[in-house]
């Protein structure tokens, strides 16, 4: 993604021409982004050859999915529903993961007739139900207890996931207590230890702390885990301020932890993948002025793209045309909806914009499309897929009767 002749163009296309063709507003993806992605990821832990599960609930588009198991990525599912969109995809169920604290009983059910790799459980209930439906169903269910490891990723807090005031797995004592319950229990076979301390995490001293943590409970028992799920949670630059996770340095500390523990390492990227391969392009409707600022009014609005109403979130703003003039302007770029929240970002030393310009809202391939709605009954917008000069498309637009 890139300006080509001053148009922001994605591979070999132009927004502007896309625009032309499928109206606004509109999400689009970089193959060629996402294939250099996955194979970075794949080469930065070459050396111990980890089973790459995808995080399906930060873009559950079916047909990116079917791209993406093409590299022999599994999946990472927390639903029901992502578990059949990751079976329809095509994903082996071997090298799939159930993960999520609220498991229903038949979610329960229906991971285990589906055989799939891994069931982590997070509550000894949770296990308890496990074990019943794999007795009625006279099957040994392979599963992972998740731990919480009290670790502070350093990340929003909306998406902390690993300190123990945080809703997610289970502390030491309960961990060793599910352990011995685990051996008892002849439809248990407790195969993992799971973990994910967060998202968006951009400094590996959070990793390093968890994985000392692993070690030490590791020590305390007498159990072999075939599975140490890592999970996810490695960040990518949204803007200029932020750093790269260190992909080097991480792969260090775990190969540190495989000369001790000779375990099979799960991963559980979805942003990391995804992420910087999508852009949400929108039309500007109106711009409005006050005393105080200028309000550019896109077509595109939150329920659209839910990141900075819901986190605070920054996203690189651009302009579909670079031009020449050096005239400069504050705006806060916002949508139609009927909440204040329904917005997107203020930006100083903006270039001139009028009123029927496009906006580029760059590194949306994450929490996205996913977290999308129907709020003020506004239909769900189309997906494309850029390949070189082709453009596929994997999501038709809504329309307002399939709503009424």
């Amino acid at each position: 993604m890139r300006y080509i002749n001053k148009k922001f163009t994605i591979e070999k296309i132009s927004i502007e021409n896309i625009a032309k063709k499928f109206g606004t507003p509109f999400y689009c993806y970089s193959y060629y982004q996402l294939k250099k992605n996955i194979i970075n990821f794949k080469s930065k832990f070459k050396s111990f050859s980890p089973l790459i599960c995808f995080a399906i609930k930060s873009n559950t588009n079916v047909n990116l999915i079917k791209e993406i198991k093409k590299f022999g990525l599994g999946a990472d599912v927390v639903s029901m529903g992502e578990l059949m969109i990751a079976l329809k995809a095509g994903i082996n169920p071997k090298k799939i993961v159930f993960s999520g604290v609220g498991k229903t009983s038949k979610e329960i059910s229906f991971a285990i007739d589906k055989n799939i790799l891994l069931i982590n459980a997070e509550s000894k209930s949770e296990i308890q139900e496990i074990h019943r439906i794999s007795k009625l169903k006279n099957k040994k269910i392979q599963i992972g207890i998740r731990l919480n490891p009290n670790t502070d990723a350093k990340t929003l807090k909306q998406i902390s996931t690993g300190k123990e005031e945080n809703k997610f797995g289970v502390n030491e004592k309960t961990f060793l207590e599910l352990i011995n319950y685990c051996k008892i229990s002849k439809n248990l076979q407790l195969k993992c230890l799971s973990v994910h301390i967060g998202s968006q995490i951009l400094d590996n001293k959070p990793y390093k702390k968890m994985l000392k943590i692993i070690d030490k409970i590791i020590d305390k028992v007498d159990h072999k885990f075939e599975f140490i799920d890592l999970g996810g949670g490695m960040g990518i630059s949204y803007n200029q301020k932020d750093k790269k996770l260190n992909y080097n340095e991480y792969c260090k500390e775990i190969k540190k932890f495989l000369k001790k523990h000779k375990s099979k390492i799960i991963f559980e990227p979805g942003r990391s993948i995804i992420g910087n391969t999508g852009v949400l392009v929108s039309k500007i409707i109106y711009i409005k002025k006050n005393k105080r600022k200028s309000f550019v009014i896109l077509d595109a609005a939150m329920n659209d793209f839910m990141r900075p109403a819901l986190y605070g979130a920054s996203h690189r703003t651009l302009p579909s045309e670079r031009k020449k003039n050096k005239s400069r302007k504050s705006y806060e770029f916002v949508g139609p909806i009927c909440e204040s929240t329904d917005k997107f970002i203020s930006l100083k030393n903006f270039q001139e914009l009028k009123e029927k310009d496009l906006i580029a809202i760059c590194d949306v391939g994450a929490y996205g499309m996913s977290l999308s709605s129907n709020y003020n009954m506004r239909p769900k917008l189309p997906e494309l897929l850029i390949k070189g000069s082709n453009i596929k498309v994997i999501r038709k637009r809504q329309k307002l009767k399939d709503l009424l």
